[in-house]
């Protein structure tokens, strides 16, 4: 019964053709992430630079996330997410063409990741959006969200182990390359597949009055709210350590860009545990508490990682605070695809997605920047002990999440899990 619940979402054609097609083309993305935060280490020896260029290709999430949500509820997803997939191979076909012909720069990759920011302000909403359109019934719908999870980070966990040993064996540049040819999977599975007719907005209305629709809808439903800056907060202070890991690879560790790979990749771990965790779950319940769990293990995690100098331990901590992270973002993921109405799904999705995406590149600016004035270690803790702070926030504001999503989750036949 437990495996059936978590495979279910594969009786779907669609879904398996989603599956397949993006677990290749995430692979090759995570590769080009781990391959980008060695080559800036190993250009510039400077954990500020590092900061930098992830804030340059995080920050287009934050500017126009929310705008591009409103052309998510207008246009068909599946052709959304063609169009993006083939912009984004192109993306990382120029960064391979820069690297093997050794004229890359720190300025060439700021670049290049604030256009694939802009790409991905478009990608992942609709990506986000996806999933009610692959599943026959909404009961499924929790199920197919931590699927994606898992897949997502399973990704995370093969690619930059794959990364390590390229970059090491025939340089980064070969990592830009395989991702650019990682894409064809996924485009040839959006083609494949044969998507029941959309809920496409057609409205009126002007870009902007959508816009604030969506966000006054938003903004003004608590747990939907709470659910956006808890994720927003998480990724701000939680998620932002992962701009350190070269430093920690190299200076603490005595490593290389394999060491890095198997650091990206313990975090990945704990991620991929904690999604098939969340995908075996039957109901909403108790999700509430899983969050604040989440946030107190990640918090924890970091604190130890900070102090860690021992290898092996330091990859159990990120397994952990990997872990943690999930347990947040997957299941404030699910209570707020259950909590939304599908018309202004795309634009609440946005939200979510420029929390995520706005939250990150912030992090990754003020992490580097700490870590220069104060040193990594300290940098690494502080970060721990705001996961600490968050999960201690969310828990006071379990009982007015509780009374407030109750008669939305009972509207949508979603009675027996509302006890979050």
């Amino acid at each position: 019964m437990l495996f059936q619940q978590q495979l279910a979402p594969f009786s779907s054609r669609n879904y398996r053709l989603f599956f397949a097609g993006q677990i290749v083309s995430l692979m090759g993305s995570w590769m080009t992430q781990t391959a980008i935060v060695w080559l800036v280490y190993q250009l510039t020896s400077s954990p500020f630079c590092l900061g930098m260029v992830a804030f340059a290709g995080q920050l287009p999430g934050l500017l126009i996330g929310p705008v591009a949500g409103v052309w998510v509820d207008r246009l068909n997803r599946r052709q959304l997410l063609i169009a993006t997939q083939v912009l984004s191979m192109l993306q990382s076909l120029a960064l391979a063409w820069f690297t093997l012909s050794e004229k890359i720069s720190v300025s060439h990759l700021a670049l290049l990741a604030m256009v694939q920011g802009v790409i991905n302000a478009f990608d992942m909403p609709a990506r986000q959006a996806m999933p009610v359109l692959l599943v026959e019934k909404k009961e499924q719908l929790a199920s197919v969200i931590a699927m994606n999870v898992s897949m997502f980070h399973l990704a995370r966990l093969v690619g930059p182990a794959i990364a390590g040993f390229v970059i090491a064996g025939l340089g980064a540049g070969y990592c830009f390359l395989l991702d650019g040819v990682s894409y064809m999977a996924v485009i040839a599975a959006l083609v494949a597949m044969r998507v029941r007719q959309e809920p496409v907005a057609k409205s009126g209305a002007s870009i902007w009055r959508d816009f604030r629709s969506g966000l006054d809808y938003a903004l003004g439903f608590g747990p939907i709210r709470r659910l956006i800056l808890l994720v927003g907060s998480t990724a701000l202070f939680g998620m932002s350590f992962a701009v350190l890991t070269p430093v920690y690879a190299r200076e603490y560790f005595g490593g290389d860009a394999r060491t890095l790979g198997l650091l990206m990749a313990s975090s990945a771990a704990g991620s991929v545990i904690s999604a098939v965790y969340l995908s075996s779950r039957k109901s909403l319940s108790g999700l509430g508490r899983v969050i604040y769990s989440g946030a107190t293990l990640m918090g924890l995690a970091l604190i130890a990682f900070a102090f860690s100098r021992n290898l092996p331990l330091s990859i159990g901590c990120l397994v952990l605070a990997g872990g943690g992270s999930i347990l947040v973002l997957a299941s404030s993921n699910t209570l707020l695809q259950n909590l939304v109405d599908d018309g202004k799904r795309g634009r609440v999705m946005s939200l979510f997605t420029m929390a995520f995406l706005g939250g990150m590149p912030l992090g990754s600016l003020l992490t580097g920047t700490l870590a220069h004035q104060i040193g990594t270690t300290f940098a690494t803790c502080f970060n721990g002990f705001s996961c600490l702070i968050l999960g201690g926030l969310f828990y006071r504001q379990l009982p007015a999440f509780r009374a407030q999503a109750r008669p939305v989750l009972e509207r949508s036949g979603l009675l027996p899990g509302v006890d979050q």
